[in-house]
């Protein structure tokens, strides 16, 4: 099914260099990364960041032109490595995925991991078709040998938290449901084998997506869960952290921008300890238990110049805490989502992700 025909594309111009902020490197601030502020910049300064306007009705304008797309490619005649093709999950709610499969799978009807990702953009931003996305999933289903399977789930505020991750189960019970159909994913992946992956916003859809399915395991059947891979994880909390306060005015994503992401996800009256934002909050140590008591790993991995950081690292710490099986990979410098502009970063991630799925096997 063809849910982006190819005139959609031609009319799409990108003419701003403005990419939103838990996406890519964007410049929405002139500061230097590393400045230290003890007061961060105004609402309506994230507002103009973002270059957005919050309609009376709860909806979202957002001012800059769409960001570049890529229709999939299904044709096996096409010369390229990895073929993709999309299928809608829920046609009344606008959701669908866009499968990955390597063609040497094809080519030798070997059944590989399965990977659902999750993409970033702050809960309000970008699609599983953005082209950064897009080109980041092709070259992760290539060089890690995987089917990778990524979700387009509703954006908030005109749909807030929990919505994504309804979408999330939406799309693992759409998923589950294939194995006997004859398509891309009942031939070449491998249901005993799968891993919830996401970066920034997507990282916390793919850790409380992974927290409801630890708790119904069964009901995701043929489906196996082995693990998590959050990739700088969206996460946040009243309390500042260290590496909030020493890079507030970062401009990548500075403090007010991403304080005004949580304002527009969360439902309505939330503030940054609810439990979507803060998984230290209330019973969220208690609910990290279920993974745990699955056996299920979990990676985490961040970089050094991410305000988010200190903040994924007290995650980690709280899941090991819980005996959960976690471990992190941090990288001193970089900025928050690097992978998404950096191909060269995004290569050493595919190796840290791939060297993780094959321990996750290996300790069966």
């Amino acid at each position: 099914m063809d849910l982006f025909p190819s005139s959609h594309f031609n009319a799409l111009l990108w003419s701003t260099t403005l990419l939103f902020s838990l996406c890519s490197p964007c410049l929405i601030a002139n500061s230097d990364d590393s400045t230290t502020q003890t007061t961060p910049c105004s609402e309506s300064d994230a507002y103009h960041n973002l270059n957005v306007v919050l309609n009376p009705n709860g909806t979202l304008t957002r001012l800059s032109p769409p960001s570049p797309v890529s229709p999939p490619s299904p044709d096996p005649n096409l010369h390229i490595s990895v073929l993709s093709n999309d299928f809608p999950i829920n046609p009344s709610k606008h959701t669908w995925l866009r499968i990955f499969v390597p063609r040497n799978a094809i080519l030798s009807k070997k059944k590989l991991p399965l990977v659902i990702f999750f993409h970033g953009g702050g809960f309000i931003f970008l699609s599983a078709a953005s082209t950064m996305f897009h080109d980041f999933c092709f070259n992760m289903a290539d060089d890690l040998g995987a089917v990778v399977v990524s979700v387009e789930y509703r954006l908030a505020p005109e749909h807030r938290l929990p919505a994504a991750y309804d979408d999330a189960m939406e799309a693992l019970d759409w998923i589950k449901t294939r194995p006997a159909d004859g398509g891309w994913l009942s031939l070449y992946a491998d249901y005993s084998e799968c891993y919830l992956m996401g970066s920034s916003a997507g990282g916390n859809i793919a850790y409380y997506a992974g927290l409801r399915a630890a708790g119904q395991v069964e009901n995701h059947e043929p489906l196996r869960i082995r693990g998590l891979i959050l990739v700088q994880p969206f996460f946040g909390g009243i309390k500042r952290t260290r590496s909030e306060l020493r890079l507030m005015s970062n401009k990548r994503l500075p403090l007010c921008v991403a304080d005004l992401l949580w304002k527009l996800s969360l439902p309505e009256g939330g503030d940054r300890d609810h439990e979507y934002c803060n998984p230290m909050a209330g019973e969220g140590p208690e609910r990290v238990e279920r993974i745990g008591r699955r056996g299920w790993r979990v990676l985490v991995t961040g970089t050094g110049g991410d305000p988010l950081v200190d903040r994924q690292k007290e995650v980690m710490k709280m899941m090991e805490e819980r005996k959960v099986k976690v471990g992190g990979h941090f990288t001193e410098g970089g900025y928050h989502g690097i992978q998404d502009s950096d191909l060269q970063k995004a290569k050493e991630l595919y190796a840290v992700v791939k060297k993780f799925i094959s321990s996750c096997t290996a300790t069966e």
